[in-house]
Parts: C-alpha cells; structure tokens; sequence
C-alpha cells in the first residue's frame, strides 16, 4: 500500500539521499520521532548501506545483500513510525503489512508473495507519477492547441481535395484573419477569460481494461490486461463528453500524458526501483511466532508462514503482472512487541534471515511531552491546525502538557500500555467539546492548562477499568 503523509515537505525539498550521512539520516527522523535512538542508527546504516551498493561494480553488487532488521518493542513506541519516515526520506516503494494476514500454502488466506506483488503496484505509481511530471509542460502545450481547436477550427479546414481556384482564393484570404483570432483565443485562454466555456470533449475510455483475479495459491493479486492480449481485436472505446474548460483541461492532459509515456520503459523502471530500493516492513511478526505442536487452531499454520516467508526474505524470483522480479535486495523490516512470544520462537532459518534486532525503549514521561510538542506533526500541532480552520486559537500551557504526559505514564502503568497511542485517546476526550462546538464557540480563544485537563481527564484515571477508552 501506498503511504502518503501530510504535513512534510514536497519530494523536490527533500534533501537528496545521496548527500546524506547516517548522521543526517537520523536527524531527519529525529525530526518526526521521539527517542530510540538505538533503532534510528541501525535502519540508518541499513539505509545508507543500499546507495553504497549502487555506487559498487555490478560484480560486487551482486553479492551485497541486505541486512534485514528485526525490531522488538511493545505497541505504539515508533517502530511503523520510523520505517515509514524512513521509506519516505529515500524515496522508496515501501509497503507496510502485517504477518498475521498471511496463511501457509493449502489454507484459504494471502499467499506471503502477495506482498511483493503489492510493492511492485507502489513502485508502478510512483515511476509512472515521475513520467507524468516530467512530460506535463508537453502535454500542457497540446491540450492547449486541442482546446483551441475545439473553440476554433484550424486553418485545416479549408483545406479540400476539390481542384477548385476559388477555394485556394478563399483560403488565402480567411488564413490571416483565422490566425489572428486563434491567437487572441489562445491569450484569453492563457488568462483564463474561457473557463466557463463549455466544449465537447472526446477520449479514450480507459475504464474496464484490467480485470483482476482471486484466485489459489499464486493467483491472488493478479491481473490480466485483454487490451494487451487480443491487441488490436479490442480497439480503444472512445467517449465524448460536454463539459467546461476548466474541467476538460485536467482531464485531456491527464489522457494526453498517458499518451506520451512510454509504459514498457515505466515497467523496466519500476522493477528495478522495486528490486533495488523497495522497503516491506513486515508487522506483528510476533503473530506467526508460534511453533506447531500438533494440536488443532489457528497455530497449525504459523510455522508454515514462516516456511514460505523464508524463499521471500532470503531472495527469489517472484511472478508479478508486470513481470518477474527479484526480492534478493529488497529489505525487510519485521517488527513485533513479543509480549507473548520470544524471538527464539521463530524458526532458526528464519532469525538467521534478520541478522539486525534491535530492542526499542520504553517511552518514559520526557518522551511523551516531547511527542506532544516536538515532531513536525505532533498531535497539538495537528489539533490548533484543524480547529484553526474554523477561527478556534488553541493554546496548550507547559504545565496542561506535564499534566497529559503524567496521565499518559499513569493509565499506561494501570492497564495496558499501548505507548504513545494513549495520547490520541487523551487527547480526544480533552478537547471532545471544544472540537463539537467548533465556530459556535464565543470565545475564539481557548486555553488549555493542568486545571483544564485534570477536570476533563480525572475521571480516567479513577475509572480502573477503562473499558470504553481502551483503543
């Protein structure tokens, strides 16, 4: 799946991943993520390993494979949160998925090459996302003439196979002036003076071209494209539709830059992208932890997951719709809290594929104000940003933020700990009615301070149970 993230700067302002050391790799991610500092380096080095890779010569390369990393830590510390920051600073196809929905060969369920399938789609959209851009400013010119033509008709049309003199007179003297207004259309255009104008539209209909199958084992996932199969037996279906403008501009560059990408070069791109550079950040390892004993339930099928999980990780050859492709350099972050299980648990051939584990931290009271606070999309921010939209000025007071990150530590201590998640519950529950009446609010001005936060939470931390809090 593909993961787009709000609040972050635009791919063009990144710093290029190139220029950057581990160092700078992990003040990046500090940027997002509180603590654990532990685990930053290590997917740092991992990180910063793959651009040496590519710098090497192709018979070194080859034999450079990935040190896949292993990160233990109960639930809500950060360990999607630096993975996902990670797979955007490089730049990545980069899916996150859990083990747990995967089933050994013989059951119904995901087959675990599924997931390789999936990130081959992610580096698709994204290749294909980067040729778009790239030849835009010519789609943007052709649509321009097409939407003048549809406003004006082109000199082209005098033209004639009739071997009359008369008409050649005509033509002469219409071109001029036809030229004239065409041009004049085109800055009224450029100014956007013809937006409401309503033309007829005509395009290919792309809809209904791919039809997906799920199926047994290998099957699910696929795709089969009969445009591609019978050729031209099925010839384009084109559509004509009455619409403005200004709606017919975004839809004609679109189909023109469909047009001007060349999608066997997209495939070869993405496949590479996908082999070279694509991240799995494989979810609730620990789900699949347990060995078989024998007995009936859904642990008969955990050690087999692992079994088929093994080819994956170590490297082989997996069949896609957009062809084969390698996973032997695809780097696999697994993460689990084994609260339950150990990772002694997992099958040895499998521990052996993660030669990295990392052990996160416990977030301790520091950590929680920092969250609160510190990171580009820290959750104060998230709320003063959304409540702003309706001329709701929110201010937090140190001390209303001590407050929550105490209550946090505490309810965490008392039931379960779910990490920095606790938070969004707090949170919610904190500003519940200031979010319900909104723009109604007299006041535009809310400030929130420890007064306010233990008469709005106190009730949380008498009620032991929590039962409705509980996420």
């Amino acid at each position: 799946m593909a993961i787009l993230l709000t609040g972050e700067k635009k791919a063009e302002e990144l710093p290029k991943l190139d220029d950057l050391t581990p160092r700078q790799i992990v003040a990046e991610l500090d940027k997002y993520v509180v603590g654990q500092d532990a685990a930053k380096r290590a997917v740092a080095i991992a990180l910063r390993n793959r651009i040496r890779r590519q710098k090497l010569p192709k018979e070194m390369a080859r034999d450079v494979l990935p040190k896949n990393i292993l990160m233990i830590g109960s639930t809500g510390i950060g360990k999607t949160e630096i993975a996902r920051r990670l797979a955007n600073l490089a730049d990545s196809p980069f899916i996150k998925i859990e083990a747990s929905k995967f089933t050994e060969v013989g059951y119904v369920g995901r087959d675990v090459e599924s997931m390789v399938r999936e990130l081959t789609d992610v580096a698709i959209d994204m290749t294909k996302q980067k040729a778009f851009e790239d030849v835009r400013e010519r789609a943007e010119q052709n649509v321009e003439e097409d939407l003048l033509n549809m406003l004006l008709p082109s000199s082209n049309t005098f033209e004639t196979d009739l071997d009359d003199p008369k008409i050649d007179v005509i033509e002469e003297t219409a071109r001029p002036s036809l030229n004239r207004t065409r041009e004049k259309l085109r800055i009224q255009l450029r100014k956007g003076e013809l937006e409401d104008r309503v033309v007829e539209v005509e395009a290919q209909d792309r809809s209904g071209r791919m039809i997906d199958f799920v199926g047994g084992q290998g099957m699910d996932d696929m795709g089969v494209n009969f445009g591609d199969m019978f050729g031209n037996l099925f010839p384009s279906k084109t559509v004509r539709r009455r619409m403005k403008i200004s709606e017919a501009r975004a839809y004609l560059i679109r189909d023109e830059q469909e047009n001007l990408i060349d999608m066997e070069e997209i495939t070869r791109l993405a496949i590479s992208k996908t082999e070279n550079s694509g991240f799995i950040f494989l979810d609730e390892i620990d789900k699949i932890a347990g060995r078989e004993s024998g007995g009936a339930g859904p642990e008969v099928s955990r050690e087999g997951v692992q079994r088929d999980l093994l080819p994956i990780v170590e490297g082989t050859t997996v069949n896609t719709r957009y062809g084969m492709v390698s996973t032997e350099h695809i780097l696999f972050i697994a993460a689990g809290a084994f609260h339950v299980a150990k990772p002694s648990d997992l099958i040895p051939e499998l521990q052996g594929r993660f030669p990295i584990r990392v052990e996160l931290e416990s977030l301790t009271l520091d950590d929680f104000k920092r969250i609160l606070i510190q990171p580009k999309n820290s959750l104060i921010k998230q709320y003063q940003a959304l409540l702003n939209t309706e001329g709701i000025s929110l201010e937090f007071k140190e001390d209303a933020i001590a407050e929550l990150a105490n209550m946090t530590v505490e309810i965490n201590r008392s039931t379960e700990d779910i990490g920095a998640r606790r938070l969004h519950t707090l949170l919610e529950n904190l500003l519940e009615e200031i979010s319900f009446l909104g723009a109604e609010l007299e006041n535009k001005k809310q400030v929130i301070d420890a007064e306010y936060v233990r008469g709005k939470l106190e009730g949380l931390i008498a009620d032991r149970d929590l039962r409705q809090y509980i996420l």
